[in-house]
């Protein structure tokens, strides 16, 4: 598994800029695109639906470690302690947990 790694230009706004970044999630969105695609082919071959079910699973689950993945890149670029934007980026992660999570 990769491992993202984020270069903010804006503490305020972080942002992927690391290519090699930028490849990993990438690659990691062409295969949840690829469970998708199998998803529908099942539903349309009249699979069953416990086994479609879990592939839902599996795709949703891939959906969130590449969320979980994207909230610690935030945390990874934190701020320095004692940094105003620090407290402002630990604020900005738990509301996007709360809302996201």
């Amino acid at each position: 598994m990769h491992t993202l790694r984020c270069i903010f230009g804006n503490v305020t706004e972080p942002t992927m800029r690391d290519v090699e970044s930028k490849k990993a999630m990438d690659a990691r969105l062409a295969r949840i695109e690829g469970q998708v695609r199998a998803v529908r082919r099942m539903i349309a071959g009249d699979e069953p639906c416990e086994d479609i079910a879990q592939q839902l699973a599996a795709a949703r689950k891939a959906l969130d470690r590449a969320f979980y993945e994207m909230v610690s890149c935030m945390i990874r670029q934190e701020p320095p302690p004692g940094n105003q934007q620090r407290a402002e980026r630990a604020g900005q992660v738990a509301q996007l947990l709360a809302r996201f999570g």
